[in-house]
């Protein structure tokens, strides 16, 4: 009962201090001035300065927004199905989605993270982390298309993930959820006994940007949370946040927040990578999957992979330190230096900074106070470079902006603070509407920031927009820290749950666009790259159409010999080979989603039609003046009914 009673206090307090943070921002006299809109004003056809990629949370795909205007410019699909092109529908794309557990059209996605060259955010790939099923999945910053998704195995609630090492050797991941490893039927309150972690390190290949899974490190039964990799002087090193180090298997919410330290895990994966070649790993059998788009012919197959190296720190000494940090910490921040780690406790009254140098000193003088299952915990002052204190309530993420200073978010009193590196002084605070989660300043997490701006990743927006009944949408705030004071300039809306977003300098990305794909390359084993060679084919009740788009008709536009129980397939190529000049398809009683065709590509829609008649088929995306004009028809007849295929024109 006491528990319970200081969980009822805990809530009213924290009620208290949402309303208080809700009056005390509706006065803010930096909002809706005209330097603001200045500011934030992008004029028709000119360019924004940024780039911003955000987590779509519970949509499963990524959004990108144009910075500082705020425009949302794109949907990125990429862990659920997306109807606007197809998505997950198309035979191209459908193999995208299948995992151990089948075919898994959502997940829950949280953190982006750029491919990284010297530490610095290079323009290549943005990886993205789906939690529920656990995944990782590269995105092409050429074609802003999902070309790769890798299965976690071992892994329950894949949260700290995916962070990149310094010149994106390895995206690291760790689990949320402990579990049996390998997953068996236990009592689920024998956890102690028999749930375990993992923190894997997934190879990245430097050309193809293949991903595999190159170990896991076997550590105990807590919830890891979020990560970073070292830099500059502590490359090799990853660092894991985890709380529940009461290993509570119940209202966690009490029974997890019963320490007044948990840990963040230090990993040396080049330590890790040496006990590899030395044969210290074990296989383990894990059943996962590995889908890749193929770049020649655009079409995504499905790999089933059966073992994985695992590596045990009770065998491996050294591999992992455990650092004593309060209180269930949820971010952990390395500065631009490489130097200083930040942890970000969610329990905590100060945001604590612990030092890399001291951290190995501390390991060489084995300033140890114990072990858990074999890693050794250090002594919290021998890490610790100091303590940011008037941190506000509820500090959670860190980013920097390379110019000596760091910003924390603060969840419960709804702010962003500035404090000094160095000298752990706070600079200055802004509140920010309502209940801010991570943040996020272009190149933040990397050796060279541009610290121009930082986004506040908001979760609650009640006051801030046009009310839509009880679901509304969730925020970003756009904050200028180019002077010594932080100035709002921007609210803007945002799509599903924005976790975590990543910003780059459009002029890193913009360069390298693909604008359409080059016809005379496309090796699709249907494309059809000119009218003359259209055709329909017959493979007992398989009927495959070969078609072309391109403004403003389809070829063939009248297809007759079609019979009920015949399963058809649709592989519709877009001639055309001019930038921006995509071609939409869909047919009457389909069950799946639209063709969105780019220029120079070819998709397929399966359509099995039920009933006999007379079936139009239109483009669905406007495409010229006769855009009305550019549909066809298909005659569908009484199964066993005699008649072949024909094109009619």
């Amino acid at each position: 009962m006491k528990n319970r009673s200081l969980f009822s206090t805990a809530a009213i307090l924290f009620a208290v201090i949402i309303t208080l943070g809700f009056i005390s921002g509706c006065g803010n006299p930096d909002m809706g001035t005209g330097d603001a809109a200045s500011r934030v004003y992008v004029a028709p056809g000119k360019y924004d300065k940024y780039y911003y990629f955000m987590s779509g949370g519970f949509s499963g795909q990524v959004t990108v927004y144009a910075i500082p205007s705020g425009r949302l410019i794109k949907t990125i699909p990429v862990f659920s199905q997306h109807p606007e092109n197809g998505y997950g529908y198309n035979e191209e794309t459908k193999s995208m989605l299948n995992t151990s557990h089948g075919f898994a059209p959502w997940d829950d996605a949280h953190h982006p993270e750029f491919s990284m060259t010297d530490g610095k955010p290079d323009g290549r790939w943005l990886f993205i982390n789906g939690n529920n099923t656990p995944r990782i999945a590269r995105i092409s910053l050429t074609t802003f298309e999902t070309e790769e998704i890798l299965e976690i195995p071992n892994s329950a609630g894949n949260h700290a993930s995916p962070f990149i090492t310094e010149n994106s050797e390895y995206i690291v991941a760790a689990t949320r959820f402990s579990v049996p490893i390998p997953n068996k039927d236990v009592a689920i309150n024998s956890y102690k006994n028999n749930f375990k972690g993992t923190v894997s390190f997934v190879k990245l290949d430097q050309e193809s940007g293949k991903m595999s899974i190159g170990f896991q490190i076997l550590v105990p039964g807590f919830n890891y949370d979020l990560a970073h990799a070292g830099k500059g002087p502590s490359h090799g090193w990853a660092f894991f946040t985890s709380y529940n180090s009461e290993q509570a298997n119940s209202l966690l919410e009490v029974n997890a927040s019963q320490k007044d330290k948990d840990f963040i895990a230090a990993v040396n994966w080049k330590l890790a990578e040496k006990y590899l070649k030395e044969g210290k790993a074990k296989k383990l059998n894990s059943t996962y999957y590995r889908n890749r788009m193929d770049e020649s012919t655009r079409i995504a197959g499905s790999e089933q992979l059966n073992e994985v190296n695992v590596l045990d720190p009770r065998e491996c000494p050294g591999l992992v330190y455990y650092m004593p940090t309060p209180k269930s910490p949820h971010g952990v921040d390395v500065d631009p230096s490489g130097e200083y780690i930040v942890g970000g406790g969610k329990l905590s009254t100060v945001i604590p900074v612990h030092s890399f140098t001291k951290m190995l000193d501390a390991i060489e003088k084995k300033k140890f106070d114990g072990e858990i299952e074999g890693i050794p915990v250090l002594s919290y002052d021998a890490t610790i470079a100091g303590e940011v204190k008037d941190c506000g309530l509820g500090p959670l993420h860190t980013e920097f902006d390379g110019k000596g200073f760091a910003y924390t978010s603060a969840f419960v009193s709804s702010e962003v603070v500035k404090w000094k590196l160095g000298t752990w002084e706070v600079v200055d605070r802004i509140p920010v509407y309502y209940s801010i989660g991570h943040l996020s300043i272009p190149g933040g997490d990397s050796k060279e920031p541009w610290g121009e701006y930082v986004i506040a990743l908001n979760k609650i927006t009640k006051d801030r927009y046009l009310p839509t009944g009880p679901e509304l949408c969730q925020s970003a705030q756009l904050i200028d820290i180019s002077g010594d004071k932080m100035k709002i300039l921007l609210d803007f809306p945002t799509m599903g749950e924005p976790h975590y977003a990543q910003g780059i300098a459009a002029e890193v990305i913009q360069k390298n666009s693909v604008k359409f794909f080059k016809i005379a390359e496309n090796k699709h084993p249907y494309a059809t790259k000119s009218e003359k060679d259209i055709k329909i084919t017959r493979d007992g009740n398989n009927v495959h159409v070969y078609m072309t788009a391109i403004r403003s008709h389809f070829a063939p536009d009248n297809i007759e010999g079609v019979k009920i129980g015949d399963k058809v397939y649709f592989h519709v190529t877009n001639l055309e080979q001019d930038w921006d000049l995509p071609h939409g398809f869909a047919i009457k009683g389909q069950n799946t989603a639209e063709l969105l065709i780019m220029p120079g590509e070819t998709r397929t829609l399966t359509w099995e039609p039920k009933s006999e008649g007379i079936f139009p088929f239109y483009c669905t995306d406007f495409c010229s003046a006769l855009h009305q004009e550019m549909q066809g028809y298909v005659r569908v007849s009484p199964a066993g009914s005699a008649g072949e295929l024909v094109i009619n024109k």
